[in-house]
């Protein structure tokens, strides 16, 4: 079984987290955390990750939905996969619809980490990546098992 509860759980603590964000602080305010470094800063986010590709509303919940759907439909293979993948599609589809939600709501992503030398990111943005890179070690990762199979 494809561990599931981790993609609730990132969307249940992004959910959260985002609900705090946007009751106890103003648009645009910034906390400082590690002062020059890191903030909590209170922006909406028309575009994706890290704020790539503003205003596509429409297609970040098509891509959401059909990847939802992707993992739905092929949840029996991917339960034979390796851990890494299974942990990889998890955080991606958990991430993907924390962020799905949002644009459902308000058409706009709630984001909040600050380092100042970043687009300002939420939760979700990072079990995206988290995921996609796991995705992508664990596709490489065979590649070369398989190179190696063949070559010895």
């Amino acid at each position: 079984m494809i561990p599931v509860g981790l993609g609730l759980i990132v969307f249940i603590i992004d959910q959260l987290v985002k609900s705090y964000v946007t009751a106890y602080m103003e648009l645009g305010q910034s906390i400082p955390v590690i002062k020059d470094y890191f903030y909590i800063t209170y922006v909406l986010n028309p575009g994706a990750a890290f704020g790539m590709f503003a205003n596509q509303r429409m297609m970040f919940i098509i891509v959401a939905v059909v990847l939802c759907a992707v993992v739905f439909y092929f949840r029996k293979q991917l339960a034979r996969e390796s851990m890494m993948m299974k942990y990889g599609v998890s955080l991606l589809a958990g991430g993907a619809v924390g962020n799905l939600y949002d644009r459902l709501q308000s058409g706009l992503v709630v984001d909040f980490f600050d380092f100042r030398v970043w687009p300002v990111f939420n939760i979700a943005d990072i079990a995206i990546c988290v995921g996609a890179a796991l995705i992508v070690m664990d596709i490489f990762s065979r590649r070369k098992e398989n190179d190696t199979d063949l070559q010895g």
